[in-house]
């Protein structure tokens, strides 16, 4: 019997579509769905049959590892409790997105103990589950309605081309299938990449839409220093911050990113594209740095959910940048540790912005002396 397709550019009813999908998935059948890299087939992970009526659609082989589709990056920590700080860097910053992150899945609260002991089976055969936060509307509306995961696997036949139409999921798999979500050619038309991490390090399992390149600057550490303007207090502090991580690392300030670690700084109130202040470029200069490529920039979302740790020039910077963004609570922290501000040298001589470097320079020193990066 041929699949109910249904136009997503046309339908007139979203929240419809949304629940009919829940439902069919709920009713142990199997959907397709468009995502950002190709069309993926998904099942309900909490049904068996369900999962065992993909994997013989595609003809897959048993041995070879289902992914689970979860709702965001922070739902991984219930698949993989002791997620390392390198794993949801990624998540964090990939996430919904054309990643596959494969982590250890044995552990005792993992919520995949909680599956079927024939589904735990198809995802976790070699001790590794691979998670994915897929980057389509559609599948990340059902995911929040559902009781569980989705199984997911590209709709097509194991071993063929992949899928990256509803044409294509038809053609491949229309008999196996109960109903096909149409929102026309997929985005990247090529499959996510595969990660997998292990022991603080990052291998390439597939290489997909996103390179290996990309990949390692994305498992960077990040330091994001945030002030006002971003004109003098925050680009001292990373100007400050690159050069003591450098002599910690023993290398040189430009072979940093080499080693996996960025520093960057913002301003909440920033325009993007202006200079440092001249007695900020004077008073970092006595250390021999050189703040003369300084470009100014705003405070964004994206900058906060890549930084490792934000560090702020006062107690109002991270105020407000928790009631912005409050997942970045645990990460966001002022720059002094005992509490006191770093002080804006802006209007005043040139006495006042050397003073704010020694006082930004001590606190990273206190800072950075037990960092693990």
């Amino acid at each position: 019997m041929p699949p109910v397709v249904i136009d997503l550019q046309q339908a007139d009813d979203w929240r419809d579509v949304v629940h009919r999908a829940v439902q069919t998935l709920v009713e142990g059948r199997l959907v397709a769905f468009p995502t950002e890299t190709v069309y993926g087939l998904a099942a309900s992970a909490l049904d068996a049959s369900a999962v065992d009526r993909l994997v013989e659609a595609k003809g897959r082989d048993d041995q070879r590892p289902l992914t689970l589709a979860i709702r965001s990056a922070a739902e991984a920590r219930d698949y993989c409790p002791d997620l390392s700080p390198l794993a949801a860097r990624l998540a964090r910053r990939c996430w919904p997105g054309p990643i596959t992150l494969v982590v250890e899945g044995t552990h005792p609260e993992s919520l995949v103990g909680q599956l079927p002991p024939a589904v735990r089976q198809r995802v976790v055969p070699h001790q590794t589950v691979g998670l994915r936060v897929p980057g389509h509307p559609a599948i990340l509306d059902v995911l929040r309605m559902l009781a569980g995961p989705l199984v997911l696997s590209s709709a097509n036949l194991s071993g063929q081309p992949d899928a990256v139409s509803a044409r294509d999921v038809v053609d491949a798999v229309g008999e196996q299938v109960d109903m096909v979500l149409d929102d026309g050619p997929s985005r990247f038309g090529q499959p996510s990449t595969v990660v997998r991490v292990t022991d603080g390090k990052i291998e390439l399992l597939r290489e997909g839409v996103v390179p290996e390149k990309t990949v390692r600057r994305l498992s960077s550490w990040l330091a994001l220093f945030v002030c006002t303007g971003n004109t003098c207090r925050s680009p001292m502090a990373e100007a400050i911050a690159r050069d003591l991580l450098a002599r910690r690392l023993k290398c040189q300030r430009d072979e940093l990113e080499d080693r996996g670690v960025l520093v960057m700084s913002a301003g909440i109130a920033a325009m993007m594209g202006g200079v440092a202040t001249p007695e900020a470029m004077e008073a970092v200069r006595e250390y021999d740095l050189d703040l003369r490529d300084h470009e100014t920039q705003p405070l964004t979302e994206t900058l906060v959910r890549h930084a490792d740790l934000i560090l702020t020039m006062t107690r109002s910077h991270r105020e407000a940048i928790v009631a912005q963004w409050p997942d970045a609570a645990e990460r966001t922290t002022q720059l002094c540790d005992d509490g006191r501000d770093v002080i804006d040298p802006i209007g005043g001589p040139l006495q006042q912005y050397r003073d704010c470097a020694r006082q930004i320079h001590a606190a990273l020193e206190s800072r950075f002396s037990d960092l693990t990066l």
